[in-house]
C-alpha cells in the first residue's frame, strides 16, 4: 500500500487516498479488524467503559429507589444536569446524519471514509440522550403514557407541551438514523461474509447482509435507497435540534425567550458532533493504523468544517447579547450582562454570579479554541486538533449548562432565586453515559466494517476507467453507478 505519510500537498483537492490505493487495500485494512484479534489498545479502552457502563446501572437503580432528589436539582433550577446532558448527548448525534446524508447529497466524497464512523455514533449518542428525560420523568415506569396510545386509564397523551415535540423529533431521527446506517452496511457485511473462515461468522453475516450478491440489480436498488433515506434523513438535522430548542424559545423565561435558539442550537450540535467524531477518529486511526483511509486531507476538512460551524456559534453568542441590549428587556439584560457575564453586579461577599466562571469557560473553549484552526499547521497538527477537539467537546457541554442553570436560578424576582450544586449522582450518571457510549462503540469497530468499503472504493481515480470524474458523479446521481462487488 503507498505510504500514508504523504505530505497534505502533494495530494491535492481529488486525492483523497494515498496514490496508489487498490480495492484489495482498502478491502483488506478494514476487514482485518473484524477478523484479526483485538490489538490491547481495544482491550485498555473497553475494560474502563464497561466499568463506567456499570457505574450507570447502579446509578440508575439507586436513583430509582430514592427518588430523583438525589439529583441537585431544585427550586427554581428544576432542569440542571439532565437535560444539559440530554441536550449535549443529541447534539453529537448530529454530526452522523450531517456527513452521512448531507454531504452525500452534495457529492462530498471525502465523507466516505468517516460516514459509517459518524452514523454509528448518531444511534449510540441518541440512546445515551433518552436515558436523562426518561428518568426525569420521575416515574419512568410511567412513560408508555408518552406513547400515542390509549392506556388503561381510557385517556390520550396531551401533545400540547414541548417536551412532548421532543418524543416524536428524538424517535423518529434514531428510527431513521438505524434505517440509514443499516442500509449502508449491507454490501459490506456481504464482504465480511464472504471472507469469513467459519460457519458461525459466515451464517451470522450472510443473515445480516440480507442475501446481497452484488449484482447490478441489487447495486440498482441500494442505491436508490440510499439517496431516498439520505433525502429523509437531511430535514432531521435542522428539525431535531430545533424542536429541541423549542424547550427554551417557547417559554417566557429570561434568555430562553428569543427566536435565534433553533438555528443556534443546530450550529452548535453539528460544532459539537464534529468535534467529538473527530476526538474518536483520531484514537482509532492510531490504534487500527488507518492512517491510509484516513488521512491528513480528511482531518483538514474536518477542521475547516469546525471552524465554519464555530464561527457560526459565535455569532449567535454575540446576537445574544444585541437582542438583549436593543429588546430594552431589563430582565434579558440582568441574565445576559449581570448573571453570565458578572458586570455591575457583586454579591453580599462582593463577587460575581457563582457561575460566572460557566459562561467564560464556554466562550474560550467554543470561540477561541477554534480559531487556531485558521492555521494550516494546526489543521494538520495531529497532538493540537485532538486538544483542540477535547476543549470544544468541554465548551459545549458548558453552553447547553450555562442557557439551563443561569436562566433558572436566578429569574424574575431576587425573592425566588436559589442556587445549584451538582451531586456525585449528577456526576456519576453522566459518566456512565459514557460507559455506555463507549462500549457500544467498542463493539462496533470491532465487529463491523468502520469505514464503508464499497463507497471508499467508488472514491478511486481507477474505480471507473471508462468514465470521467465527472461522468461519475453524474451516473451516481442517477442511481447507475455500479461499485465494485462485494469481495
Amino acid at each position: 500500500m503507498a505510504s500514508a505519510s504523504a505530505p497534505i500537498h502533494e495530494l491535492g483537492e481529488r486525492g483523497l487516498l494515498p496514490p496508489g490505493t487498490t480495492f484489495n487495500d482498502i478491502t483488506e485494512a478494514v476487514c482485518r479488524v473484524t477478523e484479526e484479534k483485538a490489538p490491547r489498545g481495544w482491550w485498555m479502552l473497553f475494560l474502563p467503559s464497561v466499568g463506567l457502563l456499570g457505574l450507570m446501572v447502579s446509578c440508575i437503580v439507586y436513583l430509582l429507589s430514592m427518588g430523583i432528589g438525589v439529583w441537585g436539582n431544585n427550586t427554581p433550577a428544576y432542569w440542571a444536569w439532565d437535560i444539559t446532558n440530554f441536550v449535549w448527548w443529541i447534539g453529537i448525534g448530529h454530526a452522523g446524519t450531517l456527513i452521512s446524508a448531507i454531504l452525500f447529497l452534495f457529492r462530498q466524497n471525502w465523507r466516505t471514509s468517516i460516514n459509517r464512523f459518524a452514523e454509528a455514533m448518531t444511534v449510540f449518542a441518541v440512546l445515551c440522550a433518552a436515558i436523562f428525560p426518561a428518568l426525569h420523568t420521575g416515574r419512568p415506569w410511567f412513560d408508555y403514557y408518552l406513547a400515542p396510545l390509549p392506556n388503561q386509564m381510557g385517556i390520550w397523551p396531551n401533545f400540547k407541551s414541548p417536551l412532548m415535540w421532543d418524543v416524536f423529533a428524538v424517535n423518529t431521527y434514531l428510527t431513521i438514523s438505524v434505517i440509514f446506517w443499516y442500509v449502508g452496511l449491507i454490501p459490506d457485511l456481504a464482504t465480511l461474509r464472504d471472507r469469513s473462515k467459519s460457519l458461525r461468522r459466515k451464517r451470522i453475516y450472510g443473515a445480516l447482509a440480507l442475501g446481497w450478491r452484488g449484482s447490478h440489480r441489487h447495486w440498482q436498488h441500494y442505491e436508490r435507497a440510499y439517496l431516498i433515506f439520505a433525502a429523509i434523513s437531511t430535514p432531521l438535522v435542522l428539525s431535531v435540534h430545533s424542536i429541541v430548542s423549542f424547550d427554551f424559545a417557547t417559554s417566557v423565561m429570561p434568555g430562553w425567550h428569543t427566536t435565534i435558539f433553533p438555528p443556534y442550537f443546530v450550529a452548535g450540535a453539528v460544532f459539537s458532533g464534529f468535534a467529538l467524531v473527530l476526538t474518536l477518529m483520531l484514537i482509532v486511526r492510531s490504534v487500527f493504523k488507518m492512517h491510509s483511509l484516513v488521512t491528513l486531507k480528511h482531518l483538514d476538512l474536518m477542521n475547516k468544517f469546525m471552524l465554519g460551524t464555530g464561527i457560526m456559534v459565535g455569532y449567535a453568542y454575540a446576537m445574544e447579547f444585541f437582542v438583549a441590549w436593543y429588546s430594552g428587556n431589563p430582565y434579558e439584560s440582568w441574565v445576559f450582562f449581570h448573571n453570565r457575564l458578572g458586570f455591575g453586579y457583586l454579591d453580599q461577599e462582593g463577587n460575581w454570579g457563582p457561575l460566572w466562571w460557566s459562561y467564560y469557560a464556554m466562550v474560550s473553549c467554543n470561540v477561541i479554541a477554534p480559531q487556531l484552526f485558521w492555521f494550516k499547521k494546526v489543521r494538520t497538527s495531529i497532538p493540537a486538533m485532538f486538544i483542540i477537539t477535547i476543549f470544544i467537546n468541554i465548551g459545549m457541554w458548558f453552553e447547553r449548562f450555562v442557557i439551563i442553570v443561569t436562566s433558572l436560578y436566578r429569574d424574575f424576582l431576587p425573592g425566588s432565586w436559589g442556587g445549584f450544586e451538582a451531586t456525585w449522582v449528577d456526576i456519576a450518571l453522566y459518566a456512565g453515559t459514557f460507559g455506555l457510549f463507549f462500549t457500544l462503540f467498542l463493539l462496533f469497530i470491532r465487529w463491523v466494517p468502520m469505514i464503508a468499503i464499497a463507497e471508499v472504493k467508488a472514491t478511486l481515480p481507477h474505480a471507473h476507467p471508462h468514465h470521467s470524474d465527472d461522468d461519475h458523479a453524474d451516473d451516481h446521481a442517477a442511481g447507475l453507478a455500479e461499485p465494485a462487488p462485494a469481495e
